[in-house]
């Protein structure tokens, strides 16, 4: 049984050794954990003993090279890569782990969007279908219009020419093997999500990425660093009075973030709303809506500027960090006044109307859903 790694564990019982190995806390080399997970990828093990893998990973807690060599299996053998020239303008993914403990509306679609706008920022997009909230991105750009069912070709052709575009994490048209299969069949935050949430098609060299742990943070941005990526900002969002955290950044409590510079620096800091002169808001204020459909409609008034309060500024804060981190501004605090810029004067949802039509192989469909929503 071969894998890129080189090695193999040829039988069960040799891959329950491995699990065993991880009950007692010992950690597997980049090498090994891509054997691993080539094999959960083939499906050459019990599912039984996939989930076990998963499970006892995810509660001893995942190395850098754990991470990185589940990436590299899921990249290597199951996605579908694309190139996307991208001239002077910066290619830069936005996205969560998921699996968090507070569940708000879909702030990183909204912020993606924000920032897209900005002819210098191309939104090379991967996210999945919701597995434990109402609202995964996937389900919620399909509910705008989006062909979320389309081929990583046309993907790539939405980036360049509306400057944003979202592959698919569970589709078969983007990881053709097993990752779909997976990732709908586990409901708790795994090594999986992170690495599963880093192989994106276009392989940006810049992102965002919001995780579902606070303990994630140093771990996953290490991670970033180790495939390639030259500036990265990892965050964890808290809420106020409680022990719940979001894979966003709050503005209902701290966030905590751990930045990558071009230099290869890490560096680790913090900030609240008030420190660009937010309020802090009831979480409740960002919960989404009922169903999707009422969500959706919530969704396009916001973009249209037709809201206030909390989720205008959340959604305003992480566009302003997506622009800080493109190299578009060298502030945070910058970045969000050119995101509020972007959405009082109409240009966000020029974004979004522009990525209905280009991501979509009948455009005129999905220009009718968004239409329905205005």
């Amino acid at each position: 049984m071969q894998n890129h790694g080189g090695m193999e564990f040829g039988s069960d019982r040799e891959f329950g050794a491995v699990i065993t190995r991880l009950i007692q806390k010992e950690s597997l080399t980049r090498k090994e954990a891509n054997t691993a997970f080539t094999q959960i990828l083939n499906d050459h093990t019990t599912q039984m003993q996939q989930g076990a893998f998963l499970a006892v990973l995810t509660s001893k807690g995942e190395t850098l090279h754990e991470v990185a060599g589940a990436w590299e299996a899921i990249y290597n053998l199951d996605t579908n890569k694309v190139d996307i020239p991208s001239g002077k303008a910066s290619v830069v993914d936005n996205s969560g782990t998921g699996m968090d403990s507070f569940k708000t509306f879909n702030i990183s679609t909204i912020a993606s969007i924000i920032a897209s706008s900005d002819e210098n920022i191309k939104m090379a997009r991967h996210g999945a279908r919701a597995i434990t909230s109402m609202c995964g991105t996937v389900d919620m750009a399909e509910a705008l219009g989006v062909d979320v069912e389309c081929s990583a070709d046309l993907v790539a052709a939405s980036i360049n020419k509306s400057g944003i575009g979202l592959f698919n994490g569970m589709s078969p048209e983007i990881h053709p093997m097993a990752l779909g299969r997976i990732l709908s069949q586990i409901y708790f935050g795994s090594t999986l999500n992170i690495a599963a949430s880093l192989a994106n098609p276009a392989l940006p060299k810049i992102g965002v990425r919001g995780v579902y742990s606070k303990d994630m943070i140093l771990p996953v941005v290490r991670v970033m660093q180790a495939i390639g990526y030259k500036r990265a900002l990892v965050l964890h969002g808290c809420v106020y009075g409680s022990d719940m955290g979001m894979d966003e950044a709050s503005v209902c409590g701290t966030t905590w973030c751990a930045e990558l510079s071009e230099d290869g620096e890490i560096n680790e800091y913090k900030f609240s709303p008030k420190d660009f002169s937010m309020g802090a808001y009831d979480p409740s204020d960002l919960t989404p809506e009922r169903d999707i459909k009422s969500e959706s409609k919530r969704f396009v008034s916001l973009i249209l500027g037709r809201e206030d309060g909390a989720r205008r500024e959340a959604a305003l804060l992480n566009a302003g960090l997506i622009y800080y981190i493109a190299g578009r501004t060298d502030t945070i605090e910058r970045g969000i006044e050119k995101a509020e810029k972007a959405l009082s004067s109409g240009s966000a949802f020029t974004t979004l109307k522009n990525w209905v039509k280009t991501q979509n192989r009948e455009p005129e469909k999905g220009l009718k859903i968004l239409e329905k929503l205005v």
